[in-house]
């Protein structure tokens, strides 16, 4: 598996030797010993969780449990979520003989970690001395469980559970290299991977355990999560199926399907499936923040189908269950027409500004609150809370605007007139797929509900479906620097690039609920991939939406995305990305000369019969008056312009960015001679 973060290091500190040292003393029993040695060193190391945790069991050998429960105290103050600092906690109440609190400290520990075959024993032992048979057996077999592993996987699998991935991950492989398959140790692997976002790599290892042991419901859940992350949404409802068979009434196996069915488009389906389960929780006094979770989702739904008021419904229910819950603010603030009171922006500037919230939640706060503030013509005030919401995403990013730089510069050099010309037979010549793409925010929504009102158009989603094969050609080794793709298209034949578009029609198919002749594909990145679009399907249709550059750019600083568009959190980024956008599009203009059409989204405004007109002849499309009525089909719309294509054309996006404009000199800036040059 070719993770992307940073590898183990070699060298191993002298603190982690003097712990590893410390733990074999503590092991010989020698315990007085044990804390005098670790005292000295948490003079220099107060926070190492490690010595803190060796002195705390030395302290309840020695019998100082009160002395050993105020040191666990400090280890939870930094790490509250570390195992076996619950499991020590839980040790500490039965040398009390306080079963209760034992029991609640070790199960805290397994629920973090159940890899703690330790706590499990106790824990039965526990449960049998209450009369809880039930949980008894449980616990039980979670150490049984735990104890027919192999030392190897079983401390991987501890390593892993408190946080410590790359020496789980390293310790695993080792065992795999050495011994072959084996599921737990896979299903950790796979995990990891997961973990990590090297979702092909997890799904892999998580189809080669099942295989071996296909009754694992728990490797199964996982399974489903991971082709949910793929997008793989028909292959997640077929993983799914035993687990519904086994058990129809299970909320997390319902959820999953929930998720799928909004992932195929089945909106309605899932909102049945969410108000199902909210009326089975409703009275359950500890679902209080599922509750939350499934109002918003529900929103969500509700909002694609153009349920507005229902929607704003759902989301003012999660926010009674949780007023700081920064999600549905962003998600009242992202229906572009709903309007804050005085009451609700007080409430989002005070949730904000209270330490208290987790910092998720606080850059959703922001975005809310500038949307707020904005549509008051506070525009000081709206533009500062998008600069903190835009640093805080921005902080914790990891876009690097070298790397379509250089697929622009790649592609220049290898997809070429001759290039194309070689492999002019080449691909299906399937009509079906038309792709709307450019940049987030530029106008891409309203093209696909038009284009989605005819009769022989169905709208679909963003698909990653094209991603999915880049994905496969750049391989699992990704060189930032080096990339394989798309240099490698130079070096695939004839019968691959069939199979690449065998393979995307297959996979976008059961999008296609309506069975219309053609679809729309409307991920806006598929810009880069204009060259492997053509040698694929050369007869696809392809839409290039188009937005002046400063109402583009500004309306991505102001816009906070589930995923992905890590560009669009930084003045300098998004005008960089829009530069070798407008480069890469000149490039396939002068290689593919008429294969992409150009929609001016201010053209769009300002002629609508005539783009529409422009835009159904080049996709060989007889005139409809839907069309041009596009505001009353009743679809499912996804995206952040969801109410505003509901709308007749209007021209309310058209110089937005104006009244911002005394902050907006460092965009002017680096978008340089774009601004004379967007339209050619």
């Amino acid at each position: 598996m070719a993770t992307q973060h940073t590898p183990l290091s070699a060298a191993v500190s002298s603190i982690e030797i003097e712990v590893a040292r410390l733990s074999a003393m503590q092991a010989q029993g020698h315990h007085q010993a044990t804390l005098d040695a670790t005292s000295v060193l948490l003079a220099s190391h107060p926070q190492n969780r490690d010595l803190l945790l060796i002195a705390a069991m030395a302290l309840r050998h020695l019998q100082r449990t009160g002395d050993a429960l105020a040191m666990l105290d400090r280890i939870a103050a930094d790490h509250p979520n570390f195992s076996l600092m619950w499991q020590e906690r839980g040790l500490c109440h039965v040398a009390l003989r306080d079963a209760g609190n034992a029991i609640a400290g070790l199960q805290t520990a397994v629920n973090i970690n159940p890899a703690l075959p330790l706590a499990w024993r106790m824990l039965d032992g526990l449960y049998r001395m209450t009369g809880d048979m039930a949980n008894a057996a449980i616990a039980a077999g979670h150490g049984a469980h735990l104890a027919s592993l192999p030392p190897p996987v079983l401390w991987a699998k501890t390593l892993f559970g408190n946080g410590q991935i790359d020496q789980a991950e390293q310790t695993v492989r080792e065992f795999l290299l050495k011994h072959g398959d084996h599921p737990e140790a896979m299903r950790l692997l796979a995990q990891i991977g997961f973990g990590h976002k090297v979702f092909d790599d997890a799904e892999m290892l998580y189809a080669g355990m099942l295989a071996m042991v296909p009754d694992h419901h728990e490797a199964r859940h996982e399974y489903v999560e991971t082709l949910i992350a793929r997008h793989k949404f028909a292959d997640a409802r077929r993983a799914l199926a035993p687990l519904l068979a086994l058990d129809p009434a299970s909320i997390a196996f319902r959820t999953q399907a929930a998720t799928i069915a909004i992932g195929l488009g089945e909106h309605e389906a899932a909102i049945a499936l969410y108000r199902t389960m909210l009326d089975e929780i409703a009275d359950d006094p500890q679902a209080g923040l599922s509750i939350a979770d499934f109002n918003l989702w529900m929103g969500h739904a509700l909002k694609t189908v153009g349920r507005l008021s229902e929607a704003i419904s759902a989301y003012d229910r999660a926010l009674y269950l949780r007023p700081n819950f920064g999600e549905a603010w962003w998600s009242l603030a992202n229906l572009k027409t709903y309007r804050f009171s005085d009451d609700q922006i007080a409430a989002i500037s005070g949730g904000e500004s209270d330490p208290a919230t987790a910092p998720v939640d606080r850059v959703h706060l922001a975005f809310a609150l500038g949307k707020g503030l904005e549509d008051r013509g506070d525009y000081a005030g709206s533009w500062a809370a998008y600069a903190r919401g835009n640093a805080a995403r921005h902080a914790e990013g990891t876009y690097r605007p070298e790397m379509l730089e250089t697929l622009a510069s790649d592609y220049r050099r290898v997809a070429t007139l001759a290039f194309f010309a070689d492999r002019a037979d080449w691909g299906r010549p399937d009509r079906d797929p038309i792709f709307v793409l450019g940049l987030p925010r530029s106008g891409s929504t309203l093209i696909e509900q038009i284009l989605a009102s005819h009769s022989m158009v169905e709208g679909t989603q963003e698909l990653p479906d094209i991603h999915n094969i880049v994905q496969h050609l750049q391989g699992r080794e990704l060189d930032h620097d080096n990339p394989v793709y798309p240099a490698v298209l130079a070096d695939i034949d004839h019968a691959t690039v069939e199979r690449f578009a065998c393979q995307y029609l297959t996979d976008t198919r059961p999008y296609r609920i309506m069975g219309r002749p053609y679809f729309i594909d409307k991920m806006p990145n598929n810009f880069r991939h204009i060259g492997l679009i053509h040698l694929i399907l050369p007869k696809a249709t392809i839409i290039d939406a188009r937005r002046n550059p400063m109402d583009c750019c500004f309306s991505n600083l102001k816009q906070l995305f589930a995923q992905g568009q890590e560009f669009t959190y930084g003045i300098e980024d998004i005008a960089r990305y829009y530069r070798t956008y407008l480069d890469l599009m000149r490039h396939w203009d002068a290689v593919l000369p008429g294969r992409v059409l150009r929609v001016i989204n201010e053209d769009l405004i300002d002629d609508p019969e005539g783009q529409i007109r422009r835009m159904l002849d080049h996709c060989g499309l007889p005139f409809e008056q839907a069309c041009l009525n596009f505001h009353q089909t009743s679809r499912s719309v996804r995206t952040p312009s969801s109410e505003q294509v509901r709308r007749p054309v209007n021209r309310d996006g058209v110089d937005q960015w104006k009244p911002y404009a005394q902050w907006l000199g460092p965009l002017r800036d680096a978008l340089g001679d774009a601004l004379e040059t967007w339209r050619a």
